[in-house]
């Protein structure tokens, strides 16, 4: 199943699939859990993860330079959170994220189990953090996770807090 999909295949069951990986349901149970006045009941949760999908159109309506405004910034940490949540939740290691980011979009996302790396971005141009397609958001998270789940089996001893 490299991606292929056929004509007959609707794309909303598409997105249903990609809606049950353990990665995009961890992003959605995060955004989800900081609605505490439950101003987001009313949505989906497609329309909870539109801030992170941006069309050709829209992508290119951003500027080229900038600095990342607040929510954005948000949005970079829920999406490693959620990652981290899950490797958690599939190793038993506690996962812990730490971000470094000048004001101008430019920094490190890494997320550590013990003393080791499961995680290391080079981040660049934050302020455009997104992603083409669910499909394309569902890859680059499920991707970080398969990662950083290799990296603890891997390295077991390492991963283990207070070794």
């Amino acid at each position: 199943m490299s991606g292929q999909a056929t004509i007959a295949t609707p794309v909303a069951a598409s997105d249903e699939a990609l809606m049950k990986t353990p990665f995009v349901q961890q992003l959605v149970k995060q955004l989800r859990a900081q609605d505490i006045h439950g101003t987001w009941e009313g949505k989906s949760d497609l329309q909870l993860l539109k801030p992170y999908i941006h069309t050709a159109e829209e992508r290119r309506a951003l500027p080229i330079l900038g600095d990342p405004d607040p929510e954005t910034l948000w949005h970079l940490e829920i999406f490693y959170n959620a990652i981290a949540v899950a490797v958690e939740r599939e190793t038993g290691q506690m996962v812990s994220p730490m971000m470094k980011m000048s004001h101008e979009g430019f920094g490190r996302m890494v997320l550590i189990a013990g003393r080791l790396v499961v995680v290391n971005k080079q981040l660049r141009d934050v302020h455009r953090f997104g992603f083409p397609s669910l499909v394309k958001l569902a890859d680059a998270g499920g991707k970080f996770l398969d990662e950083a789940i290799s990296m603890i089996r891997t390295y077991p001893a390492v991963a283990q807090y207070g070794a």
